[in-house]
């Protein structure tokens, strides 16, 4: 987690990480500007795009954002859009890239059944989260194992809305001991045909444990 001030021009912010990371969201502190995502695999060139963590619009491409250029080891790049560089406005930016047994990104391809893509993360989830990137309507879904202590999973919280928890019926998964298994039909949040979805996971027991139960 880092915080900066913009200055209204292209530039770069420094993350502290050791290596490029897979996801940055960032968050103007001095205004009620726009959540700004950046997810290495929203598309093909994902520092042309943007997403809006509380929207449930789709991906979109505008230089502004990440200035058209990938994070590097050291720094994520930032254009001049108010959600993320004006300037003598505070920020603040959350990054994050995988760790073995700890976290992982990536994304899916739905097939519209309700044998629904299998996602390796490597661990016992504890916490997920998944967004369809290539279509409007479609909500950023949150699951846990605090919340849903057996599968299926079906609690569903929405990182887009202040909406009370939900049930889902047809947006839902298992959470299994090296990723998590999608149940969901077509036409559902995480399972749309040919739709590409990204996620974002972390361990429940995190390192050597992770597997163990």
């Amino acid at each position: 987690m880092v915080t900066y001030t913009g200055n209204g021009s292209n530039a770069t912010v420094g993350h502290g990480l050791g290596v490029a990371p897979e996801l940055v969201i960032v968050k103007s502190r001095s205004n009620a500007n726009d959540w700004a995502v950046y997810h290495k695999y929203n598309t093909s060139a994902p520092q042309t795009d943007y997403l809006l963590l509380n929207s449930d619009a789709a991906t979109a491409d505008d230089n502004t954002y990440w200035n058209d250029t990938a994070p590097t080891s050291s720094v994520f790049s930032i254009g001049t859009n108010t959600d993320v560089n004006t300037n003598a406005y505070t920020y603040v930016a959350y990054c994050w890239t995988p760790v073995a047994g700890y976290s992982a990104f990536g994304s899916y391809t739905g097939n519209g059944s309700s044998d629904g893509p299998f996602v390796y993360t490597g661990f016992k989830p504890r916490w997920i989260m998944i967004k369809r990137s290539d279509s409007s309507e479609r909500n950023w879904c949150v699951y846990d194992t605090a919340r849903n202590t057996y599968n299926l999973t079906t609690q569903i919280l929405y990182a887009n809305f202040s909406y009370n928890e939900a049930t889902g019926v047809n947006s839902v998964l298992d959470i299994l001991s090296n990723g998590f298994k999608i149940k969901g039909p077509g036409g559902s949040e995480l399972n749309d045909s040919a739709g590409t979805h990204i996620w974002a996971a972390y361990a429940e027991a995190p390192f050597p444990y992770a597997r163990a139960r």
